[in-house]
């Protein structure tokens, strides 16, 4: 952690992230080589189509596909994806969008992946003036759905890699693309916290979307990879909807110089700190009442693991919600990774701690624990008022 920390300049809250890769909490910490590249490119004039040249020869390489570009996030990729496929590289259909007459216009999406990443996912598919067309159930899709939800109409069809959406019942990715394929359908896949940067493309997609502010330790930003012809009409969408997206130069060259040390980077190494993070905690919370502690693979297949921290509320003396909202407060808040904690378990992720962290995290729980154990009465407040809570916060702001 540097010396100074800004946090305190700027009078906030010093949290330790065992989230993850969270949009909310900053996503990831930015590797040197990004933060000196963009240092040094601030106080400097580019032409920014040569240097996004530049990174689409360094896309290319790293994702084995023919382009690429840089883009304001991965859900702004999303969009300009979408556009490119509805204008190809009409310039005066780029103009119009979001109107989208006489411009193929569908975009087919499995229903269990219309999930969100902060805000929908179908309304970054929508903002390109397309429509979206669910295909099959929440928790069901099937080969005579999608290909009966394709049309003469239809532009692309969108799939999505991610934590958040249904992980049975749908239709397995290469099935996706051979039926989208075989109706001329190009394949636009959204794999903003994944890992691998060629497998979806050597899979099929035409297009594969990233974050380059999450697992690369970019700034914030996305990476648009994938077909030529595709790429440059996703690019010209700047000169329409793109515009109100647009990356800066700082973002282009700390995507660049984030890629580049990707492919030097000690992956075994971060591994093992991890995993010795994940130790330090399973030894923690060992024999604590109402306590189970299990290390759980990443659900998508990222190479990572986190630890699932199960709570039985009458033994703990707290609900997994109240124990991770006392994490979340004090002098050094932890932030847990607590999408499905109504069902009594949270996770800790260690992929974004500082040297030292996992240590302040296992002495947190600890001390909350014991704190929880010694209390003659289960902390238990309501879970549907802590998500009104949290939406009464959010529409206060900035209050």
């Amino acid at each position: 952690m540097n010396e100074i920390d800004i946090r305190a300049q700027l009078g906030l809250r010093p949290i330790i992230n065992v989230s993850g890769t969270m949009t909310a909490l900053g996503a990831s910490i930015v590797v040197p080589e990004a933060v000196a590249a963009v240092s040094a490119i601030l106080g400097e004039f580019v032409e920014i189509d040569d240097l996004q040249r530049k990174a689409s020869t360094v896309i290319a390489r790293l994702c084995a596909t023919e382009a690429g570009f840089v883009t304001a996030s991965c859900a702004a990729a999303i969009t300009l994806a979408v556009a490119g496929a509805m204008t190809g590289d009409d310039l005066s259909a780029v103009e119009r969008l979001p109107d989208a007459t006489g411009l193929k216009h569908e975009v087919v999406i499995l229903a269990g992946h219309m999930v969100s990443y902060g805000a929908p996912i179908e309304q970054g598919i929508r903002l390109a003036g397309a429509s979206v067309v669910p295909v099959g159930q929440a928790t069901s899709a099937r080969h005579h759905q999608l290909a009966g939800a394709i049309t003469a109409n239809t532009a692309a069809a969108v799939f999505v890699v991610s934590h958040h959406v249904v992980q049975y019942g749908m239709l397995p990715f290469a099935d996706f693309v051979e039926i989208a394929h075989a109706r001329g359908v190009p394949v636009i896949v959204d794999a903003a916290s994944e890992y691998d940067l060629r497998c979806f493309l050597a899979a099929g997609a035409d297009l594969a979307l990233y974050s380059s502010h999450k697992f690369l330790g970019g700034p914030t930003g996305g990476i648009l990879a994938g077909r030529k012809p595709l790429v440059r009409a996703a690019y010209l969408q700047n000169g329409g909807i793109g515009r109100g997206m647009k990356v800066g130069k700082e973002g282009i060259a700390g995507t660049i110089a984030a890629l580049q040390a990707w492919e030097h980077r000690d992956h075994a190494g971060i591994r093992a700190t991890e995993n010795g993070a994940l130790e330090l905690w399973m030894t923690t919370l060992a024999g604590r009442p109402g306590i189970t502690a299990t290390i759980e693979p990443d659900p998508t297949a990222n190479p990572l693991d986190r630890l699932r921290l199960a709570v039985d509320p009458a033994a703990a003396h707290i609900t997994a919600w109240d124990l991770a909202d006392r994490l979340a407060a004090g002098p050094r808040p932890v932030i847990v990774r607590d999408h499905e904690i109504e069902h009594g378990f949270f996770y800790l992720d260690p992929c974004n701690l500082h040297p030292g962290e996992a240590a302040i995290v296992a002495t947190r729980l600890g001390d909350e624990l014991a704190r929880a154990q010694a209390s003659n009465e289960v902390v238990a407040t309501s879970f549907t008022e802590r998500r009104l809570r949290q939406a009464r916060r959010r529409q206060s702001w900035p209050d």
